[in-house]
């Protein structure tokens, strides 16, 4: 029975897809909905997004070895939303532009989009990976699949709906997925693990104290998740792209409030369930293990298969997300400029322009040393060729990149042993790399693009050193790399000439419009 409901959800998700491949009519559309979300789906589609394999079957899993405490991770995740929310957001929404990159690129001129891109793939593949080993776990557990037929089936589905109809097909699905989330974990999955346990009073009287606190795992500790993750969604492609889908900054504001949230109770949900496994299924070594044990042990195989068509929910919406931030950089900010021309065409007054690219049907252009991209560009007396290349069909171009990158998705989950982990290079990576420039960008107004490559470059290479010297989980690993960005980003920017005047005008009209 377990397996019927889940495979009657899985195809529902497909269902959705080709319904969103209808919407999907220009890259606008498949790329950012439109830009027309409001508050519910917004809402709805920012929670999914967050709230994957590491918060899910993770969450749980540290919970059970952590106690209460164990809620940090996907506590930080929250409030790095809210964050987001309440004091970017609806900045963000107004540049109008598809990449975290473009970004940088509009705020300190050419020079960054090469090696930003690059370090915003990486996060947005590992993000996808750790849904993906986190899904697989819940094929293997119902369908008697080893790990590698676990990852092709379920990474295939997310590859097809995705594919069908961009960010209009994941929208939709999230917004399913979100409410069947909600369902399934709260209203289904806590109160009966916790009556199972003997409820909660028996259960926190029973356990030692360091389980039941809040805190039992260290103030280190705590500041490790919130330097990673809270930092982390400040920042992340996956994030940002479902800000520009928000129809106006109000929405970005007050919706992503509302799903910061939601992601504070999902995460102290968790970690009660959790805890209460430890009553109910004991001795479990593998943490990712415990989610699937405990719903075997409490449940009835038709609750069951609602609690894990939940968690299967919130796996998916990830790691479509994920991977749909990757492959939007990968073609945007990587491979299509490296092949876009690079001469300049003069443009007279009123002259149409046919070289831009069409992305969203408005195209990314330059005007003098000042890119534009989205609907607002024009320019007046030059045009420089976009550093993405009009093909003709830029929809049918991003579900090749989508399905390339979803194939590599798939390689990596087969040999990732653990969604934390992965996480945990994702998050890395992304901070230490990107953060300092990021937020550098949005408050320090001597920034320059040489900062920008000394930051990336010094806050990346540190933290891949700590975390191959020390080990993954190493603290130092992100304390590091977030100084040696730090210092890069400064000196490099204050050894440097100052960004051009005409690049810094362009930028404040846009955050101003």
């Amino acid at each position: 029975m377990d397996s019927l409901v889940v495979i009657i959800y899985l195809a529902a998700m497909v269902g959705f897809g080709i319904w969103g491949r209808y919407k999907a009519k220009n890259q606008d559309d498949f790329l950012v909905a439109g830009r027309r979300l409001g508050g519910w789906l917004y809402t709805g589609t920012m929670s999914a997004v967050v709230l994957g394999g590491a918060s899910t079957i993770g969450g749980v899993g540290l919970g059970y070895t952590s106690g209460l405490s164990g809620m940090w991770l996907v506590f930080s995740i929250g409030l790095g939303i809210i964050l987001l929310s309440l004091f970017f957001a609806p900045r963000i929404q107004k540049l109008e532009i598809y990449t975290v990159s473009q970004m940088l690129e509009l705020r300190y001129g050419k020079g960054s989009r090469f090696v930003s891109g690059a370090i915003m793939t990486a996060y947005g593949l590992m993000i996808s990976t750790t849904s993906t080993v986190a899904y697989a776990t819940i094929f293997h557990a119902l369908f008697d699949l080893n790990k590698a037929w676990s990852v092709l089936i379920g990474g295939g589905i997310v590859i097809l709906y995705s594919m069908l109809g961009g960010m209009w097909s994941i929208t939709l699905t999230d917004f399913v997925q979100f409410f069947i989330q909600t369902i399934g974990i709260f209203l289904i999955m806590l109160p009966i693990v916790l009556s199972k346990s003997g409820g909660i009073t028996e259960l926190f009287a029973s356990l030692p104290a360091e389980q039941t606190s809040p805190v039992g795992i260290g103030w280190q500790a705590i500041l490790g998740y919130i330097l990673i993750y809270t930092l982390g969604l400040l920042i992340g492609q996956d994030i940002w792209q479902r800000v520009f889908t928000a129809r106006s900054p109000s929405v970005a504001r007050w919706g992503g409030l509302t799903a910061g949230i939601y992601c504070l109770l999902y995460a102290v949900a968790g970690a009660l369930i959790g805890l209460a496994a430890t009553k109910i299924v004991p001795g479990i070594e593998v943490q990712d293990d415990v989610f699937v044990a405990v719903v075997d042990a409490a449940m009835s195989p038709l609750i069951g298969g609602l609690v894990l068509a939940a968690a299967l929910a919130a796996m998916m919406s990830t790691a479509s997300g994920s991977l749909m931030a990757a492959a939007t950089v990968c073609r945007q900010d990587i491979v299509e400029p490296l092949l876009a021309r690079k001469d300049i065409l003069p443009v007279t007054e009123g002259t149409v322009e046919s070289d831009s690219a069409a992305v969203g049907g408005t195209g990314a252009t330059k005007t003098g040393s000042v890119p534009t991209y989205g609907s607002s560009g024009s320019t007046k007396s030059s045009l420089v060729k976009s550093l993405v290349r009009e093909t003709g069909d830029e929809v049918r171009d991003s579900r090749i990149y989508l399905i390339g990158l979803g194939v590599v998705t798939l390689i990596l989950a087969m040999i990732m042993p653990s969604v934390v982990e992965a996480l945990t290079v994702a998050y890395n990576l992304l901070v230490a790399g990107l953060f300092i420039p990021i937020l550098g960008g949005l408050i320090f107004k001597r920034g320059t693009i040489v900062g920008v490559m000394a930051g990336m470059v010094l806050g990346s290479l540190t933290t891949i050193v700590i975390m191959i010297t020390m080990g993954i989980y190493s603290s130092e690993a992100i304390y590091l790399g977030l100084i040696a960005s730090l210092l890069g980003y400064v000196i490099g920017s204050l050894v440097s000439k100052p960004t051009p005047p005409e690049v810094m005008a362009a930028w404040k009209e846009r955050l101003n419009r």
